[in-house]
């Protein structure tokens, strides 16, 4: 990272951001061109481990680059706004960026991460085993490797 003093080295202010962003954008390589996809998630912690959950349809492009190739990059942001200052225009933000290997997840794990994408949007009471689309759905997990954070705030 280039300006240090922007960096977020406590991983408890990164997970921090990560739970305030809104969207997830997951990026794949790609066929010709990177591939990437903005998607609403949930969190998992446990320690210093975290697993973020998505969810989609059960084909697609999104699908395809995960069988072609589980490493991932992820990224989200929360941008406060954009100001004038004496050197130009600059913005206020903050952002989380990290690495990591996608798997579908399975049986039990399958409404555990609904449940996790549900609350993180603050829907904790939400009856996830009466979903009609529940059947239609994928879901998968992602399990991080490396993640950074980076901010400059108002």
């Amino acid at each position: 990272m280039r300006l240090k003093s922007r960096e977020i080295n406590n991983f408890n202010e990164i997970v921090d951001v990560l739970e305030r962003c809104n969207v997830l954008r997951i990026a794949f390589r790609g066929n010709e061109y990177p591939y990437i996809v903005p998607v609403s998630f949930g969190i998992k912690k446990n320690g210093n481990d975290i697993v973020l959950y998505f969810h989609g349809a059960k084909e697609g492009n999104k699908i395809e680059q995960i069988q072609k190739c589980p490493n991932v990059c992820i990224e989200g942001d929360i941008f406060y706004k954009a100001e004038e200052t004496s050197y130009g225009i600059t913005t206020k933000y903050e952002s989380v960026i990290g690495y990591g290997i996608i798997e579908k997840a399975e049986d039990d794990e399958i409404v555990e991460g609904l449940k996790a994408i549900c609350a993180h949007y603050n829907y904790t009471e939400y009856p996830i085993e009466k979903c009609k689309t529940l059947p239609m759905t994928a879901v998968y997990k992602i399990k991080i490797n490396k993640l950074s954070g980076k901010r400059k705030l108002p």
